[in-house]
């Protein structure tokens, strides 16, 4: 590979006339020009100048060389402005990753505003329910929710929001079967389990103003899944009370097919947090997408 910069040394020396006026122009020796073009000119196995002492001028062969080294001065002086203005304004491309049920209940909606507001940025919004590697598989940025604390490792976090986890029920069935109004009641509820790795089906109820003792209920789930979709519609179906964090509910709630149970108790406790491979030179869009969502999350998980 032939050293780029002899490139650029070529072309001032050309566009300068002589080693002299270019050595002057660059702050650059003479002997330091003149050595950089033969060592080129050796490489390439080809005459370039012809230089004595009273001529200079290219070759049939330097001025071909002299047209694609000044196209390729041009494309790099390019690649260079495009970047430094990518550093200046939010452009281009900003690809996250996130669990399915936080990509469709709390970021579809951010991504929208985001983009609303960033017309010169597009989104790649990948949901999936496994652990994406955001390095190896070149994402910017990841959101994670998690009820306990994410592993060490080399990615920045930066906690976006808590997401507690609440009680509900759908509407048609506490009509029907009538509200928890303890604790206690819930025993004669049918119950509905997220199922997550090493997590046993019980509750754990803590009163959300209040300084009283935890209350540990143990459950035989009437349907135990891995799906909080699955679990959310199950409970507006009416088969039974299920804990899901309150983003994912926050909806149904408002058009009337869920309601809270308990609304005074607290059913566990998560985080959401954004995971970034480093923390500094971040692309203006990157860092835009990050500030977004942490500004706009908050507001997301609100009952």
């Amino acid at each position: 590979m032939l050293d780029l910069n002899d490139f650029y040394y070529f072309v001032q020396v050309v566009d300068r006339g002589g080693f002299t006026a270019a050595g002057r122009t660059l702050r650059v020796p003479k002997s330091t020009l003149s050595h950089r073009i033969q060592q080129l000119e050796r490489d390439l196995g080809v005459r370039l100048l012809n230089r004595t002492s009273r001529r200079f001028g290219m070759t049939d062969a330097g001025g071909d060389f002299y047209h694609h080294a000044v196209a390729m001065l041009r494309e790099a002086e390019q690649a260079e402005m495009t970047i430094r203005g990518r550093l200046t304004e939010p452009t281009g491309t900003v690809r996250c990753t996130a669990g399915s049920a936080t990509m469709q209940f709390a970021l579809s909606d951010i991504i929208a505003d985001f983009l609303v507001q960033y017309p010169k940025v597009n989104v790649v919004a990948h949901a999936a329910d496994r652990t994406v590697d955001i390095v190896g598989e070149n994402f910017d940025l990841a959101v994670r929710a998690h009820s306990d604390p994410l592993p060490d490792s080399n990615l920045v976090q930066r906690t976006l929001a808590p997401a507690p986890w609440y009680l509900f029920a759908g509407a048609d069935y506490l009509k029907a079967r009538g509200a928890p109004r303890t604790p206690q009641d819930l025993q004669e509820h049918p119950s509905l389990f997220m199922m997550r790795t090493g997590v046993q089906p019980l509750w754990r109820l803590r009163h959300a103003r209040q300084q009283r003792d935890e209350i540990v209920m143990p459950l035989t789930p009437r349907l135990l899944g891995d799906d909080m979709v699955g679990l959310q519609r199950a409970a507006i179906k009416g088969l039974g009370v299920v804990a899901l964090p309150g983003y994912i509910c926050r909806d149904a709630v408002r058009s009337g097919a869920l309601e809270r149970v308990l609304p005074d108790w607290i059913a566990g406790d998560s985080t959401l947090t954004a995971l970034i491979p480093y923390r500094q030179g971040l692309l203006p869009s990157v860092r835009a997408f990050l500030d977004h969502l942490t500004a706009e999350f908050p507001k997301t998980v609100l009952m």
